[in-house]
């Protein structure tokens, strides 16, 4: 049985050079980024002088990037991925905000970027369809992490994957996934080579060391120390969460 405190890499070869045939099986996805977006375009609980520095981890081919950087001007993001073909795809596409310096992309697992940085150090900490590929152990590490270089007052925010309380209702929704993944690729596109990547890596997400219910992830972080934690949105396995890093 593979670690539960490791980093995995599970964005290579067909699903990571063609990973935004995802927003063919999952439209959610992008809406999950725009609202990450959003969120932090909009929140005022941080006290700022000058620019707001955030972390993006699991930034992929950049998609929520985009959004965090339209969102507002004063924001500094470092955005950190581990498959290297993801980080070509979101490098081309923020050749602007890179020469600008208001972006800075670096593989690095995520475990590691927050290693490096040190304590009450962020403003933000935000994240997309990530935090749910991590193995338990290692995600339970990072929202461990993610605590101790928020600043006090500052924001951790996800968009994510999480699954459903009722087993049995989430079982059903996972079905309707699958057979949406076949309708798509194998009936629209013929292309079984995405169909098995997809499909295979739906099994990894719902995983025992890998599944994220909703109820249990939230009570982890009040667990670790983080306050206000809030549900913003859910609809199906989609959801919008949020904690804050209390003032001391």
């Amino acid at each position: 049985m593979t670690s539960q405190h490791q980093a995995e890499q599970l964005f290579h070869g067909v699903l990571a050079d063609e990973y935004h045939f995802l927003e063919r099986v999952c439209p959610a996805a992008a809406d999950i980024s725009r609202r990450v977006g959003e969120f932090v375009a909009t929140w005022n609980g941080t006290p700022a002088a000058g620019a707001l520095s955030a972390l993006e981890l699991g930034c992929g081919t950049g998609i929520t990037t985009a959004c965090l950087l339209g969102g507002r001007r004063d924001l500094r993001l470092l955005s950190v991925d581990n498959a290297p073909a993801m980080l070509r795809q979101a490098r081309a596409a923020h050749a602007t905000a890179l020469a600008e310096g208001r972006l800075v992309l670096r593989e690095a697992d995520a475990l590691s970027a927050l290693g490096d940085l040190p304590d009450d150090s962020v403003d933000f900490v935000a994240s997309a369809y990530t935090v749910h590929n991590f193995l338990s152990g290692y995600r339970h590490r990072v929202l461990t992490e993610v605590l101790r270089v928020l600043k006090p007052g500052g924001v951790f925010v996800n968009g994510d994957r999480y699954a459903l309380d009722d087993p049995a209702a989430h079982l059903a929704a996972t079905q309707d996934e699958v057979r949406g993944y076949f309708r798509v690729f194998l009936g629209e596109m013929n292309r079984p080579d995405l169909l098995e990547q997809w499909v295979v890596h739906l099994f990894s997400d719902e995983s025992e060391e890998h599944i994220m219910r909703l109820t249990p992830a939230l009570a982890e972080m009040a667990g670790l120390g983080y306050a206000e934690i809030t549900r913003h949105f859910r609809d199906g396995v989609n959801a919008l969460v949020s904690g804050i890093k209390p003032w001391r």
